[in-house]
């Protein structure tokens, strides 16, 4: 008898729970009302945004987009208009598609390469194209038994590259440089590493660093570190050139 009681006097604390829920829920989701852009304003950002990349050009360059790069694009504007680095993008494609004598470097896959870039990841690319000149070493750190047997990855592309490129999750710089990867627009080649060893050791000498050989250790293994670089593919570089590098 104690049961049917119980249950009633916890049924107003559930539904309580659940509209707070309920109100939590519709607060977190409200603010993308806002988000996502309208025509009006695709095209006030637009307008301004690509006479001025484009005001370097003879009017006679310039054409209507191909249909199969503009259309994808204004359609992501619509939920990365409030991203200013993704937007930038988009605005530097079609800035591209736009002008007769760049337009062929203004590949359709670009629109959903993008649409896939966190804002971190185009921070870094932003970075590669204004530090071209520099290196951009990575190391893996593997684990070997004492037998030297067999080796696990621990640590997999570290780099300070998320760092110096202003990244807001730099922890992740590694998770970024695999998503780059397999977007094709970079590659860490195996066995290949810079001639100057002396550009690995910040990455070497990184607490975080020093801390997983440290418990490699700990665990009665050897710590082994394989020095990569990045390096932009073919592919990456007609996507920085269409995409990224101000037109203007």
């Amino acid at each position: 008898k104690a049961v049917p009681i119980y249950h009633d006097l916890a049924r107003p604390t559930v539904q309580e729970v659940g509209t707070v829920l309920a109100r939590t829920v519709h607060a977190a989701l409200a603010p993308l009302r806002g988000l996502v852009w309208g025509v009006e304003q695709i095209e006030e950002y637009l307008y301004s945004t690509l006479a001025e990349k484009l005001k370097r050009v003879p009017n006679e360059r310039i054409q209507t987009p191909e249909p199969t790069i503009a259309g994808p694009a204004l359609e992501a504007l619509r939920f990365a208009g409030k991203e200013p680095t993704l937007r930038e993008m988009y605005a530097n494609l079609l800035a591209t598609a736009m002008d007769r004598e760049r337009a062929e470097r203004a590949h359709p896959a670009f629109v959903d390469i993008i649409r896939q870039l966190a804002p971190d990841e185009a921070k870094i690319l932003r970075w590669i194209v204004a530090t071209k000149d520099r290196e951009r070493p990575v190391i893996s750190v593997y684990s070997r038994d004492k037998e030297g047997v067999g080796q696990r990855g621990v640590l997999r592309h570290f780099s300070l590259l998320g760092v110096e490129a202003g990244c807001q999750h730099p922890h992740l710089t590694s998770n970024y440089l695999e998503n780059l990867c397999r977007l094709a627009l970079m590659e860490i080649p195996e066995g290949k590493s810079y001639v100057d060893k002396s550009v690995y050791e910040p990455l070497e000498n990184h607490p975080g660093v020093l801390a997983v050989k440290k418990q490699i250790e700990t665990d009665s293994h050897v710590p082994r570190i394989v020095q990569e670089v990045i390096d932009v593919t073919t592919f990456g570089a007609q996507f920085l050139n269409a995409c990224v590098i101000d037109p203007s």
